[in-house]
């Protein structure tokens, strides 16, 4: 489990000790949060426990001491971690860019993909589709809305597919003036309505960023053209997406808006485990509405189709502008409106390339940070 102190990390641990006959964590990793790590490892008891940053070994190792849980840190050992060859999945619950490594090891080593890290086929979707075509690895979605396509299109012709429909809650700021837009602070961003997530993708789901990144992990999990990808409004979070076929039909999957359902279909292999959270009522069922979303409010949105049609490094340029622009906002250092402009000028600055490999996505995302810090602090 890569990521396991996060919120998806906590909600998969739930499933595995629910079906102790079924699944073992058998490595559990942190970015920062070494006694979060050391409290699930002494609880769950995996083989290794691995905190990504190297200072924190000594405070990983005392706090495990006794437990005959094995202890490593660093970049490396985050990396390494999912080639264990008694490994048969491997969950990617990290936040940003950090997922992409360990995602292409666990790919080259054969080894199953929960995917809930998005940016990894934000920034390297072709790189990733090219390894995959060679390897024995299977990607199972974990984000809801990808997760309710995958559902959708079970038993399904792909050539009768017309369009993915992508909902979105529309964050706390979808009734807001753009006006209003521009004093937001961090506190406002993160009062999601519907979903308890981390700082970074609650953000993201305030600029719509996240429904631009959904597009571009769309487009690569199920092969479908950006075009006909579009995002809709839903603010109850009850339909996580829709598929409609070329015969006019739509099918949507609906659930209370809770993540345990969707790591469960992946944990199963798109098969389901019973009673994996509540069901709906009629009552949660009884109202439910869309709405087109707001490029004016959300420019971020419209980021999704420059990067597709782009193409090259552009989503990695863009996704490394974002991850620095976030960060900034929730340390007040910019505005709201801010994060959109500055991934914008960061990509004016960082040299295309048409055909990125794995050097050039990290050189790529390396400049792309170092150019929106530079913005920043001006």
């Amino acid at each position: 489990m890569l990521g396991a102190t996060g919120s998806i990390g906590s909600q998969t641990l739930d499933i595995i000790a629910a079906h102790p006959e079924r699944y073992r964590a058998t490595v559990l990793t942190a970015g920062t949060r070494v006694d979060r790590l050391v409290e699930l490892a002494r609880r769950f008891r995996p083989r290794l426990a691995v905190i990504a940053r190297d200072e924190l070994y000594g405070e990983l190792r005392r706090g495990l001491e006794g437990s005959g849980v094995e202890c490593a840190a660093g970049s490396e050992a985050f990396a390494a971690c999912v080639e264990a060859p008694e490994i048969d999945m491997v969950l990617t619950a990290t936040v940003g860019y950090s997922g992409l490594e360990p995602t292409i090891r666990a790919i080259r080593a054969g080894r199953d993909i929960a995917l809930a890290n998005k940016e990894t086929l934000v920034v390297a979707g072709e790189l990733i589709t090219g390894l995959l075509a060679s390897s024995s690895s299977r990607v199972f979605p974990v984000d809801s809305e990808h997760s309710a396509i995958a559902q959708c299109l079970r038993g399904e012709d792909p050539a009768t597919v017309r369009r993915l429909i992508i909902t979105a809650s529309g964050g706390p700021f979808r009734t807001w003036t753009a006006e209003r837009m521009l004093t937001a602070r961090a506190a406002d961003a993160l009062n999601h309505p519907n979903w308890s997530m981390g700082a970074k993708i609650t953000v993201d789901s305030a600029t719509m960023m996240n429904k631009a990144f959904e597009i571009i992990e769309a487009r690569y999990l199920f092969g479908i053209d950006a075009g006909r990808i579009k995002a809709l409004v839903h603010p109850q979070s009850i339909v996580h997406s829709m598929v409609e076929f070329t015969d006019g039909a739509i099918k949507a999957q609906l659930g209370v808006p809770d993540m345990h359902v969707p790591i469960a279909y992946a944990l199963g292999e798109n098969s389901r485990l019973a009673d994996a959270a509540p069901a709906l009522t009629l009552e949660q069922m009884s109202s439910l509405t869309f709405e087109q979303p707001d490029p004016e409010r959300f420019p971020c949105l419209t980021l999704a189709h420059t990067a597709l049609e782009r193409g090259g490094n552009v989503a990695c340029t863009i996704n490394g502008a974002n991850e620095v622009a976030v960060d900034a906002f929730l340390h007040d250092r910019i505005a709201f409106p801010d994060i959109y402009n500055i991934i914008c000028r960061t990509l004016d600055s960082v040299p295309f390339v048409a055909s990125p490999g794995y050097d050039d996505l990290v050189a790529t995302n390396a400049e792309a940070r170092r150019i929106a810090s530079e913005l920043i602090s001006h």
